[in-house]
């Protein structure tokens, strides 16, 4: 047993979902109309009760590296049990239409469900997205007979997938890959190895479908001429379909998720269904790895948040010291100490900002999808596409600082495996580096995304943090805010000239620093809209909300100077640091 632990305030969730963001509005385009608030706490409140009652209560006993036998992984015992309730929830196919069997929910309420799911218990819910992943990427761009034979048992969870992309000798460089496909007969034949590859072989369902890279003989060099594959473990009747695990990663965390390197075709018998066109393999899979970054970006925000609960938990019940300048008498809760309340403030800060930007990035998916005009669609996916980086870093990097402050909280009890803390600090740290590290994110912002269609993606994100700044009652924060996207958008088009002059090398130079800076600005703007929204709040949540508000706006945003200043100067330190010279 784990302990009790609430894993998220349900209050907060509602304030964020109905308050903030106002879901209930999506109901007003017509993919969603058949929902309403009754549907949606419906969703939220048979998710809330199988985490809370289900999956957490397996969280330690689960935090175990599954067996490698044979051959052949084995997971924990009781992963099958957990899996068929989660499958219970009919979250697979949720947010897709009725048509393959889904419940056209939106992703903003959806996501909030995967993160009750996380918070809980990582790895019964990584099994949930190991389904529909595969299958809506199928369902997006495979053939109807692709969409028989693999996306609807995927939806169903009959079957789950993986997305493989990495190669031992490639890394993120996936230009370099080798796995190659050579056309035999009705199929291709593929051969090659990949690693890291998320729930490669298990024994949860009878079968697990692959969905390669691989470069086709002949194909133009690098990123151009790779293509996409569906390849099962099994053909059909059962067959082996020359797939093998050839070695187990032992992962610190996300301990019983197996990740695995994984061998197709070492006896020239691996069947893959080319899936699309020829050579759009990486554009086919950016839909995947793009939702798959959001939900890094959401599991960062419920492992944090778990974490933070705890440690919130441990502060009001852990008695030690006495307050300054008394004497003698009974021992204080630690939450007494002030310095005790800053890590817990700023645990809140960036917990519950965290959670509103997923909640506003899926918001904008689901307009992007759905919403009225071309025009309303085109305009929420130039949005969808800058807040997706973010949305991905900003709650892993400042997630992982979280879950050390709940670490820190615990004393020398949190560097202990007795106590919770270090097991949650070793699930976070993956989310830095899974599905694109920082460096990759603040490249993919830098390069494509605010500088792509001539800064139209800036000057929409403008559009919306200035509508916030006139709304909030809280002019000291909105000011400061207000200043913080001047030298943020002046810095954005210093850069802009540098690539423009040619000087790629300067402009990029400091990239991760301008996706701190870009990213400290949005979840500033992420505490304004709660500012506001908690005007209407009960005084407890509205004074935690305004406190938490006040914490980051003026002890975060003030950083974007600073940040700016880093990325549009000469400072070349480590840019012409060499090698020789550490």
């Amino acid at each position: 047993m784990s302990g009790d632990n609430a894993l998220f305030d349900d209050r907060e969730v509602d304030f964020q979902l109905y308050g903030v963001h106002d879901v209930v509005g999506l109901t007003r385009l017509s993919a969603f109309a058949e929902h309403s608030r009754e549907t949606f706490d419906l969703v939220l409140g048979e998710t809330r009760k199988l985490a809370r009652t289900v999956l957490w209560p397996l969280y330690r006993e689960l935090d175990r590296t599954p067996a490698f036998e044979n051959g052949a992984i084995r997971l924990h015992p009781k992963m099958k049990d957990l899996y068929a309730k989660v499958l219970g929830l009919g979250l697979v196919p949720a947010t897709r239409g009725h048509d393959v069997g889904g419940q056209s929910l939106p992703v903003a309420v959806d996501c909030v469900a995967q993160m009750y799911l996380c918070a809980a218990n990582l790895g019964p819910a990584s099994f949930v997205i190991l389904c529909r992943g595969p299958g809506h990427l199928i369902e997006a761009f495979g053939s109807d007979e692709l969409k028989r034979r693999f996306m609807e048992p995927l939806y169903r969870g009959e079957w789950t997938g993986t997305m493989a992309l990495t190669e031992p000798h490639a890394g993120s460089s996936l230009g370099d890959i080798t796995t190659t496909a050579k056309k035999s007969g009705d199929h291709w034949s593929v051969r090659g190895t990949k690693i890291f590859i998320s729930g490669g072989d298990h024994d949860l369902t009878d079968n697990i479908v692959h969905l390669v890279l691989a470069r086709i003989e002949g194909a133009p060099a690098g990123t151009k001429g790779i293509s996409l594959f569906a390849i099962p473990k099994k053909r059909d009747g059962g067959v082996a379909n020359d797939v093998a695990v050839a070695g187990m990663v032992h992962k610190i965390g996300w301990k019983s998720l197996p990740s695995l390197i994984m061998s197709f075709g070492e006896h020239d018998d691996c069947h893959g269904w080319l899936v699309g066109e020829a050579n759009q393999g990486l554009a086919y899979m950016f839909q995947m790895m793009n939702e798959a970054r959001i939900g890094v970006g959401l599991a960062a925000t419920a492992t944090a948040s778990a974490a933070y609960r705890q440690s919130l938990d441990y502060a009001r019940t852990r008695p030690q010291g006495r307050a300054l300048g008394q004497r003698g008498g009974a021992q204080v809760a630690i939450v007494e100490h002030a310095d005790v309340r800053r890590m817990l403030l700023r645990q809140k800060a960036i917990c519950e900002g965290s959670m509103s930007l997923v909640i506003a990035t899926a918001r904008y998916a689901d307009v992007a999808a759905h919403g009225r005009t071309p025009e309303e669609r085109e305009r929420a996916q130039t949005l969808l596409d800058l807040l997706t980086p973010i949305t991905k870093s900003f709650p892993a990097e400042k997630g992982f600082e979280s879950t050390t402050l709940a670490v820190q909280i615990h004393g020398g009890y949190g560097y202990s495996s007795e106590y919770l803390p270090e097991s949650w600090l070793r699930d976070q740290k993956l989310n830095t580096i899974h599905e694109g590290t920082t460096g990759i994110q603040s490249m993919d912002l830098l390069g494509r995304k605010a500088m792509g269609k001539g800064g139209a993606a800036l000057r929409a994100l403008a559009e919306e943090i200035g509508r916030a700044i006139e709304a909030c009652p809280e002019r000291e924060l909105a000011e400061a805010v207000g200043r913080g996207l001047g030298i943020a958008t002046e810095a954005s088009m210093k850069l802009g000239a540098l690539g423009m002059s040619g000087d790629a090398e300067a402009m990029m130079r400091h990239s991760v620093d301008y996706l701190d800076m870009m990213s400290t600005l949005v979840v500033g703007w992420q505490w304004l809209l709660q500012a506001t929204a908690a005007a209407k709040a009960s005084e407890d949540l509205r004074e935690g909300k305004l406190h938490a508000a006040r914490y980051f706006v003026r002890t975060e945003v003030p950083r974007i100077d600073h940040l700016a200043e880093l990325c549009t100067s000469a400072e070349d330190s480590y840019a012409s640091m060499r090698n020789e010279w550490f």
